[in-house]
């Protein structure tokens, strides 16, 4: 099964999933209520998203899976994604489900444990040694990145949107190197369940949230993405691409921890701290925020792909200083906006 009807098969799937899991969220009334002035919502919003996407994903590599013929062992590495995806799907039902949400350190454990058997399946850092340590940046790396994914889900359209735009660039990056031969499918798979879902999450009559069961599902699977390809075939600071390419979920966890820290507040407590929040405080509208963080990841997408096709190392470095200068610069405006 080639990229494109994968693509089309696993969109019109999440497309007409998340209608009929909005319908049994309200038939059932499994609704996020804003019961907390961290909620940004005004009126309860089922949130049976999460699961369209990952039930959409999971059907679409089942079907590529018996119409593609695969060199035996190449898929190994699906596995890992898929049974560690699981288990990060459990724990985010868990977590919707409960009223006052898992504890971090029953959420932390699970993703440690899911983490844990993508390394088995062969799913690691692969250009860090000794092994022990490769395993302890992959855990990491892995749980960093889901936990990332779900922070910045604080605005419709946001945090699907953002990762949309991730497995696009993964795609792309992906066709100039070496990978796994899982992730293309995968990503591509992942791209096209959240693409799915998006026009329902920005919708003001359909409205649905994907939850934590989403957000981090998604989280977990970009995380394993990201370690499926070499990027230092070109240059040595290939390897920083994914960073590049997630930089936006990434900011957006150590702003607001750093940002809690100082105020003398757990990093694992909610708060109104998002760059997104911050700029709606100052008078941006959402769709404007929407449109200004697309742009922002669509630009650091090219700049990822250029620091992977590039033969020559100084065009990384001009790249990387010019984002670390942006960097500096949108969190001077934002520790200025109070929330």
């Amino acid at each position: 099964m080639r990229y494109p009807l994968t693509f089309l098969l696993t969109f019109l799937l999440s497309f007409l999933l998340t209608p009929f899991f909005r319908f049994l969220a309200v038939k059932f009334s499994i609704l996020d209520h804003p019961v907390s002035d961290i909620k940004t919502h005004k009126t309860p919003v089922p949130y049976l998203g999460g699961l369209a996407i990952a039930v959409s994903f999971y059907i679409a590599l089942f079907l590529v899976r018996i119409n593609t013929n695969f060199p035996t062992g190449t898929l190994r590495s699906l596995r890992g994604v898929i049974l560690g995806s699981f288990i990060i799907l459990i724990i985010g039902l868990i977590d919707d489900f409960k009223y006052k949400g898992m504890h971090f350190t029953t959420k932390f454990l699970g993703e440690i444990i899911a983490a844990l058997v993508a390394v088995f399946y062969g799913i690691k850092v692969e250009f860090i040694s000794p092994e022990w340590f490769s395993v302890l940046l992959t855990i990491i790396w892995i749980v960093g990145i889901t936990n990332a994914i779900n922070l910045i889900d604080v605005m419709d359209g946001l945090s699907a949107g953002v990762s949309f735009i991730c497995c696009v660039s993964f795609f792309i990056i992906t066709n100039f190197i070496e990978e796994e031969i899982y992730i293309s499918y995968a990503v591509v798979s992942l791209a096209a369940a959240i693409l799915g879902f998006l026009p329902f999450n920005l919708s003001k009559r359909y409205k649905i949230f994907m939850g934590d069961t989403g957000a981090l599902f998604i989280g977990f699977v970009i995380s394993n993405i990201a370690l499926g390809g070499k990027y230092s075939v070109n240059n040595h600071l290939g390897v920083v691409s994914p960073l590049v390419v997630l930089l936006i979920p990434i900011y957006e966890t150590f702003f607001v921890s750093t940002i809690r820290l100082l105020r003398g507040d757990s990093p694992f407590l909610g708060s109104k701290d998002h760059f997104s929040l911050r700029l709606e405080s100052a008078g941006l509208k959402r769709n404007k925020i929407l449109i200004l963080t697309y742009l922002v990841g669509l630009a650091l997408s090219v700049f990822s792909v250029l620091i992977v096709i590039s033969n020559n190392i100084f065009l990384p470095l001009i790249i990387l200083f010019l984002i670390f200068l942006f960097v500096v610069e949108i969190t001077k405006h934002l520790v200025r906006i109070s929330v």
